[in-house]
């Protein structure tokens, strides 16, 4: 045994015998010093400093004109967003940033509410046309959501034909067996779900991932628009990138409580959190009330875009955006459903809490 290794017990009960031989010889051997035994210090644990999400948000009034989207300004609206989002000095290095022209670049948006509440196929348009400017193949940029007709209804077939880029839904792809979400709750498989398809079950536990996803791209861009959830407070990146990505959502849909659970969990896979580089809210107008219908008279116009790799960021900020336009309103107050957030929070997708959310404004 090494010296390093020693009990210290030992070495104590050891000067002990020492002194006491040394007096009951009587001889002049100085008696040894004992040690003082001290308690060892207690480690040192350095608190971590919290988790804190950036977000840049670009305003401009001239932005849309009577509810209509203004090209030509969404356009250097996101290209101003991008360049401050990433600290490059221009659009082209901003997207070199995010991804290689190696990458297929599906762009997640929220179709289901139509043109004028869902995402704008004109804040689209100008991500498209700023990534190609930089050089990125048309082939490797598609739009997709989880629904066909609504992409078509919502105007993005005709958006992907002017910019030479492809549209494709995740129902219409099929659902990968290797890849899955799975929990407890039994869901009422409908047609379109992959086991209901394969074996005409009824019931399941496992939501699916589209092939669209695990095959059809390499990043994700989710764009979503400022608009109510009245179960989750925001139509936000979360809700749209986790239900729109999965088969048997049925079982979640309805239910706050299962929905604040499922999403962030859905979200943490790898095979779709992990793809996610970019996220933008279309904050043009904020609609307060209506969910995914059009309901223009319960919608202000903000004029703005907000960008973030943080899309839990941006969700919490949208919330207590539309609660500050229903104030402004003077409409009733919804008391704001957080859970989902701060679950997110938890499986590390994204910053919930306000106070660590730095927001930085380009007007």
């Amino acid at each position: 045994m090494s010296g390093e290794s020693r009990n210290p017990h030992f070495c104590v009960l050891a000067a002990l015998l020492l002194a006491w031989a040394g007096f009951a010889s009587g001889g002049d051997t100085p008696t040894p010093s004992v040690p003082e035994l001290r308690p060892p210090s207690p480690p040192v644990f350095a608190m971590p400093a919290p988790a804190r999400a950036r977000v840049v948000m670009v305003e401009d009034a001239a932005a849309t004109a009577a509810y209509k989207p203004q090209p030509e300004v969404l356009r250097r609206m996101v290209d101003r967003g991008l360049t401050n989002l990433t600290g490059k000095p221009t659009p082209e290095e901003a997207w070199r940033s995010l991804v290689s022209t190696q990458d297929t670049v599906g762009i997640k948006v929220l179709s289901t509410p139509g043109r004028y509440s869902g995402t704008r196929p004109a804040v689209v348009e100008a991500l498209v046309s700023s990534l190609l400017t930089a050089g990125h193949p048309p082939a490797r940029v598609v739009i997709w959501d989880k629904q066909m007709l609504s992409l078509r209804q919502a105007g993005f077939e005709e958006l992907a034909a002017r910019q030479g880029v492809r549209v494709a839904a995740a129902v219409e792809a099929g659902y990968d067996t290797n890849e899955f979400y799975e929990n407890a709750i039994l869901g009422q498989l409908v047609h379109g779900d992959l086991e209901f398809e394969l074996r005409r079950e009824s019931l399941g536990r496992r939501s699916y991932v589209s092939r669209l996803v695990t095959s059809g791209m390499t990043k994700i861009i989710s764009v979503t628009p400022l608009l109510n959830h009245n179960q989750t407070s925001v139509s936000g990146h979360l809700m749209s990138l986790a239900l729109g990505s999965v088969d048997n959502t049925l079982r979640f849909t309805g239910d706050p409580g299962r929905l604040a659970v499922a999403v962030p969990e859905i979200c943490a896979l790898p095979i779709l959190g992990d793809r996610v580089v970019l996220n933008v809210t279309d904050a043009l107008l904020a609609q307060y009330y209506g969910e995914e219908r059009t309901l223009l008279h319960y919608a202000a116009v903000l004029n703005q875009l907000w960008f973030s790799t943080d899309p839990v960021a941006l969700d919490v900020l949208a919330v207590h955006e539309l609660e500050r336009q229903r104030e402004l309103a003077d409409m009733p107050a919804v008391k704001p459903n957080l859970a989902l957030y701060q679950n997110a929070s938890l499986v590390q997708i994204g910053v919930s809490d306000v106070k660590q959310i730095i927001v930085e404004w380009v007007r």
